[in-house]
């Protein structure tokens, strides 16, 4: 019975680095701060901007209205765009399927 050593190799490199990779995981989760804390890196002054300046600064009185289509609006049209294109796709995979058919 002969041992294939380059396979043996390979397996020993690719489980180094799946508990290489499983360890720097488990330490980001470890050092991420409690949730729900007043003093977390989430809860900083940006909510409190928004809140705060919200009206005088977007003119709308809905806050999530003032937040998605003045602070975010790029980011909202972008998101909105990608799932623009990725429904247009599907239908036309669907339009090109019922034609083979």
């Amino acid at each position: 019975m002969r041992v294939n050593w380059r396979e043996i190799i390979y397996l020993c490199t690719v489980a180094l680095l799946v508990i290489m990779i499983a360890g720097v995981l488990m330490m980001t989760v470890v050092e991420m701060p409690d949730y729900g804390e007043v003093d977390n890196p989430t809860n900083n002054y940006v909510m409190k901007r928004y809140v705060d300046k919200g009206v005088e600064e977007s003119g709308g009185y809905n806050f999530v209205t003032n937040v998605l289509l003045d602070y975010r609006a790029y980011d909202t049209m972008l998101e909105t765009t990608v799932l623009f294109t990725a429904v247009m796709a599907i239908i036309v995979l669907w339009g090109v399927q019922s034609v083979k058919e």
